[in-house]
């Protein structure tokens, strides 16, 4: 286009220093969890829940311990403590404990509810309850159980996602983790509990499977998310594969209905267990290195917000490499582009007010770091390697391939070399790491594989 030669690099606009709290030097990690944890400290974030409040216009994040967190910007976060006392005695009494994972949350009319999920450790016998408050900060006081299983049921209830169905405004629970799978369920809307409140048979009670993995893989599924785009018209299933300890990554899979089923870039069922090459599912996150910085691994159980003003973010928890301690994990949120076929592409660094906008070519031509999001058996850490674009329209990646780059619009490039086309959006970014501004590309290549790359300035 030939308006993008005209665009001053001076007029693009990268992030400002990101203020303190999240500001420079970050926060140390602890090698086992401090009480309090520092007011400002996003450390310990478990299952990650975003939410943000049309009453007061905060951010808030709901995770596991029941703690809550609020931002004004998605930057900086306050740590508010604990905003559930307890589960319900029915379900503390059910699976014998107190313990609070993976909350979700939703507004209805003028009431909060959260699902908070109460289990332990590599067990079934778990419970998903809801608590209500009249306000995003709570006290939540629960109301009762959702859904219980015991080592009888093909699944466990922990991990709830609420979702409604655009066109009926009905409401939906998807849950799961391991043996059966993620399934989704249907709610009485007025009572927030199960519309099914005396189930005959098992899919009555448990709902319908709309995501599993093979035995080979131990079964390794959870977290699921679902969110719908009006702009492509698709419910967008988020699931976390693999170990969180480990080779956590997120994949994702699409439907036109609520209930599935849904199918990833390849036209492939989520519930397919014949993934005998772990490529089922798009993969939009997994563990990766850039060159000085941190690695990070595990990316997952992550949340999807689309804000107000048709922004989106992915938010998920993710933990430093050969991590040490207690479950340090922190969070991470990143901006999501989509494709022109309707696919979400996260960018490779966290969020820090970025804006998409027109791009000038000189901003483009630098030596990139880029990182694909390759599926492997198991998922490893992936590690970048060295781009760089030339203003003469040519591409050398790691000194060895040559191909060719050239702008499709005002900030999306593509680049090509062999059989292999990638398409990438261009966006400022801050880099956390390196504490400096730096150009960022993210988006797919032909096979539908993520393509990252970072630059500084």
């Amino acid at each position: 286009m030939n308006n993008l030669n005209n665009i001053s690099i001076d007029e693009y606009i990268f992030p400002s220093e990101p203020p303190k709290p999240a500001g420079k030097p970050l926060p140390p990690k602890p090698g086992e969890r401090p009480e309090p944890l520092p007011k400002n400290s996003v450390w310990f974030t478990h299952d990650p829940a975003i939410y943000h409040d049309p009453v007061s216009n905060n951010y808030y994040i709901y995770g596991t311990g029941a703690e809550c967190l609020k931002s004004t910007d998605l930057i900086s976060f306050e740590r508010l403590g604990r905003v559930i006392e307890a589960p319900p005695k029915e379900s503390s009494d059910w699976v014998g404990g107190n313990a609070i994972w993976a909350p979700d949350i939703v507004k209805v009319g003028d009431e909060y509810r959260i699902y908070g999920s109460n289990s332990t450790w590599g067990v079934r016998q778990s419970c998903i309850f809801l608590a209500v408050a009249d306000n995003a900060e709570g006290p939540f006081i629960p109301r009762g159980a959702v859904l219980k299983t015991s080592e009888k049921l093909p699944v466990n209830a922990i991990d709830a996602n609420i979702v409604e169905d655009v066109e009926t405004g009905e409401q939906y629970m998807t849950y799961g983790s391991f043996w059966g799978g993620c399934h989704i369920l249907k709610l009485d809307k007025e009572t927030g509990l199960a519309a099914n409140a005396n189930p005959t048979t098992e899919e009555e009670l448990i709902g319908k499977c709309i995501a599993r993995r093979p035995q080979w893989a131990d079964c390794a599924i959870e977290g699921p998310y679902i969110i719908y785009n009006p702009d492509t018209e698709y419910y967008y299933l988020f699931v976390s594969y693999a170990s969180l300890k480990s080779d956590y990554n997120i994949r994702v899979g699409r439907s036109k209905c609520i209930t599935g089923p849904y199918y990833d870039h390849n036209g492939r069922d989520m519930t397919d267990i014949n993934d005998t090459d772990n490529t089922l599912g798009y993969m939009i996150e997994c563990g990766y290195a850039f060159k000085d910085c941190k690695p990070y691994m595990g990316p997952g159980h992550n949340s999807v917000l689309r804000d107000f003003d048709n922004n989106w973010y992915v938010i998920c928890h993710i933990r430093e490499k050969n991590f040490k301690g207690g479950e340090a994990s922190t969070m991470h949120i990143r901006k999501i582009v989509w494709t022109k076929d309707g696919w979400p592409c996260a960018s490779p660094l966290q969020y820090a007010g970025e804006q998409l906008q027109p791009v000038p070519k000189e901003l483009v031509c630098r030596t990139f770091e880029r990182i694909t999001l390759q599926p492997t058996i198991p998922q490893g850490i992936r590690h970048s390697t060295l781009m760089e674009l030339k203003n003469d329209g040519s591409v050398l990646i790691q000194e060895t391939i040559k191909g060719h780059w050239h702008f499709t619009d005002e900030y999306t490039i593509e680049i090509s070399y062999g059989k292999t086309v990638e398409t990438l959006t261009v966006l400022p970014g801050w880099d956390y790491e390196l504490w400096k501004p730096c150009v960022v590309l993210t988006g797919i290549n032909n096979n539908h594989i993520c393509v990252w790359g970072k630059a500084p300035l």
